[in-house]
C-alpha cells in the first residue's frame, strides 16, 4: 500500500534587481523545497512487504518569465545506505535516472509556477533500526542560474496516532442529540508529548458541551460570515502517549442538530501537540472550570490503517437532516415614463427553516430567472446575472437582454435574501407588459422547483412596469415595490429589508443557531418520506 506525504512545503523564490549596466539582468535565484521530515514504517511493513512513503520536491519559479536553459537536479543518496531503499515514482517521467549513489533529473526549461523536480518511493531498509535517520539533500545547478538547496530529515519509525470512527446515526431530525465517542492509538514506536482534539462542525450541527482545555473559534468567509465558516474547537489533552496504547476522551461529547440543518458535516481529528492546524482568530476559551480528560482503554482501536502518515488521524461524517427550504420570488412593480431610467431590485428569500449548502462541489444553490417585460431595456446588469435569449440559450450581449440568469453562489441561509440590482430604461410604456422572476433549480429551459422546496407556488412572481402618471397598467398577483437590501453573496448583491412586495407569501421563519459550516458538498438533493434528506458523494482520497 503506498501512502503519500503532501510535500508543499513554502516555497520562496527572489528575482535579483536589475545590475547597474542594462546590458544584463541579474542571475534569478530559484528555491527548492521538500517536506521537513518523513517517517517510514520499520521493515517488513504490515504484512505484506515494505510499507512506501512518498516523497515529493518541488521548485516553483515566480520569476517574470521562464528559465530556458537546461537545469540539473542532484539527490545524493549516500546518507540512506542501510536506513531507507528508494525507488522512482511510477509516475516519474524518463527525465530522471536512479544509480545506487544518486538520484539525477534534468529539465530543458523551468516555467512559470510549480515544477515537480522529482518523486521518490522510499521505505526502510531490511536492516535498518527504528530511531535511524538521514538526511536527503536535493541541489540544483544550470548556467545563469542560482538554487536553494531542500534538505528532508528521513526517519524509520515515529508516532502515528490512529484515530477511530465514531458510531453516528447519519439520519436526524433538527433537535436530536446524539454522542461523539472519541478512541485513539498510538500505533507508531515512539511517545507524543501531549495530542490536541480538533473537531470541526457545519452551520448546523452544535457542539453542546465547552471545556476550559479547549478554544472556540469560527472560520467566517469575508461578506456572509454567519453561515459558510467552520465552526472548530481545539483541546489540548496534556500528557505522554505511549506506543501501542489506546485512549479515550473521559467526558461527554455531545452533538446536537440545529433548527435548521439540513446538509452537514462533522470532521475530527488528533494531532501530535504543535502540529494541530492553526486556530481562527477569533478563538475564546471558556472558564467554567470543566477540562476534558483522558483515559487509557484496553480495546484497541478499530484503524483501516496503521502507518507512519497523517491520513489516519483524521474521520469525517455526513449528516442528513429531515428538514425543508422554502425560497420565495418576489415581485417588482415600478412606475416611469418613456425615456427614463429606472431601478429594480430582482431576487428571492429563503424562508426556512433550513440552510442549504454545497460546500464540497462549491455549485450554486438556486437560480434566479428574470424576464424584462416589453418595452424595457437593460442598461445595468449585477455581478452573478447573465443575459440569454427568451428560450434561454445563450447570447453574447450582455446589456439588453430579453431574459437574465442570476446564481446564488454554493451557499443559501436560512433567513437570507438575495437581491439582484438591475438598472432599465423605459423606452416606451407597453399596456399589458409583464415579465417575471422564477427561482429554483436551474434548468436549459430556466428553473424547475427544488425538491426540498415544499412550497413552489411561491417560486414564481410578477415583474410589472406602468405609466408614471397613473395611466393603464396590468395588475400584477402582488403589486407593492420590491425594495430589499441585505447581506452581499458572492455572486449577487443580498439585502435584507424587504417590503410589503417582498412578504406577500408569507413572514420569515425563525430558526435557531448560526454556527458556521463545512467544506461539505458535492451533494445530491432527494426528497425522503415526507421531509428531506441529502445523499453526498465523496471524492476518494479527499478530506473535507
Amino acid at each position: 500500500m503506498r501512502k503519500r506525504i503532501s510535500l508543499m512545503a513554502a516555497c520562496g523564490v527572489a528575482a535579483l534587481g536589475l545590475a547597474a549596466t542594462p546590458a544584463h539582468a541579474a542571475d534569478p535565484v530559484f528555491t527548492l523545497a521538500g517536506p521537513a521530515e518523513i517517517g517510514l514504517r520499520p521493515h517488513p511493513g504490515q504484512n505484506v512487504g515494505p510499507q512506501k512513503t512518498s516523497v515529493e520536491f518541488r521548485l516553483v519559479n515566480d520569476t517574470a518569465a521562464a528559465f530556458d536553459r537546461q537545469s540539473t537536479f542532484t539527490i545524493d543518496l549516500s546518507g540512506l545506505k542501510g536506513i531507507a531503499d528508494v525507488a522512482l515514482a511510477k509516475q516519474q517521467g524518463s527525465d530522471c535516472a536512479l544509480t545506487e549513489a544518486a538520484v539525477t533529473c534534468k529539465r530543458p526549461a523551468l516555467w512559470k509556477g510549480e515544477t515537480t523536480v522529482v518523486d521518490l518511493d522510499l521505505s526502510a531498509a531490511k536492516d535498518s533500526k527504528a530511531g535511524a535517520t538521514a538526511d536527503l539533500t536535493v541541489t540544483g545547478k544550470a548556467e545563469g542560474a542560482t538554487f536553494k538547496s531542500a534538505t528532508t530529515k528521513v526517519r524509520v519509525g515515529g508516532p502515528d496516532l490512529v484515530l477511530e470512527r465514531a458510531d453516528l446515526k447519519a439520519e436526524q431530525k433538527p433537535g436530536d442529540k446524539q454522542p461523539l465517542s472519541i478512541v485513539f492509538a498510538n500505533e507508531g514506536t515512539e511517545s507524543v508529548q501531549g495530542v490536541v482534539l480538533e473537531m470541526r462542525t457545519t452551520h448546523g450541527i452544535d457542539l453542546v458541551e465547552q471545556y476550559d482545555n479547549c478554544s472556540y473559534s469560527e472560520d467566517p468567509s469575508e461578506g456572509r460570515p454567519w453561515n459558510t465558516g467552520w465552526s472548530t474547537v481545539q483541546c489540548l489533552l496534556e500528557g505522554e502517549y505511549k506506543p501501542g496504547t489506546v485512549y479515550g476522551v473521559d467526558g461527554p461529547l455531545t452533538l446536537k442538530a440545529a433548527p435548521h440543518a439540513f446538509a452537514d458535516g462533522l470532521t475530527y481529528a488528533v494531532y501530535a501537540a504543535g502540529d494541530q492546524p492553526k486556530a481562527g482568530k477569533t478563538s475564546k476559551k471558556p472558564t467554567g472550570g470543566k477540562k476534558l480528560a483522558v483515559r487509557e482503554r484496553a480495546a484497541k482501536a478499530s484503524a483501516q490503517s496503521v502507518d507512519l502518515d497523517p491520513w489516519n488521524n483524521l474521520q469525517e461524517f455526513d449528516f442528513r437532516t429531515r428538514n425543508s427550504a422554502d425560497l420565495v420570488a418576489w415581485p417588482v412593480a415600478l412606475a416611469g415614463g418613456a425615456g427614463e431610467t429606472v431601478k429594480a431590485d430582482f431576487g428571492f428569500r429563503n424562508n426556512g427553516p433550513a440552510w442549504v449548502a454545497e460546500l464540497r462541489s462549491g455549485q450554486s444553490i438556486a437560480r434566479t430567472d428574470i424576464v424584462i417585460p416589453a418595452g424595457t431595456k437593460v442598461t445595468k446588469v449585477p455581478a452573478g446575472c447573465q443575459g440569454v435569449n427568451p428560450d434561454g440559450t445563450a447570447r453574447e450581449q450582455t446589456l439588453g437582454a430579453p431574459r437574465y440568469f442570476c446564481s446564488t453562489g454554493h451557499v443559501v441561509g436560512e433567513r437570507e435574501k438575495f437581491s439582484y440590482p438591475f438598472e432599465l430604461k423605459i423606452e416606451q410604456v407597453v399596456a399589458n407588459a409583464a415579465g417575471s422572476v422564477s427561482v429554483g433549480q436551474g434548468t436549459p429551459e430556466g428553473t424547475k422547483g427544488q425538491p426540498w422546496d415544499p412550497n413552489h407556488a411561491n417560486d414564481k412572481a410578477s415583474v410589472v412596469i406602468s405609466a408614471k402618471d397613473g395611466g393603464a397598467s396590468p395588475s400584477p398577483t402582488a403589486t407593492a415595490t420590491a425594495s430589499p437590501t441585505a447581506t452581499a453573496t458572492s455572486s449577487a448583491t443580498a439585502t435584507a429589508t424587504a417590503t410589503s412586495g417582498a412578504t406577500a407569501n408569507g413572514g420569515l421563519a425563525a430558526t435557531g443557531s448560526s454556527a458556521g459550516p463545512l467544506a461539505l458538498g458535492g451533494a445530491v438533493l432527494v426528497a425522503a418520506g415526507g421531509g428531506l434528506v441529502l445523499a453526498f458523494r465523496r471524492k476518494s482520497g479527499t478530506h473535507a
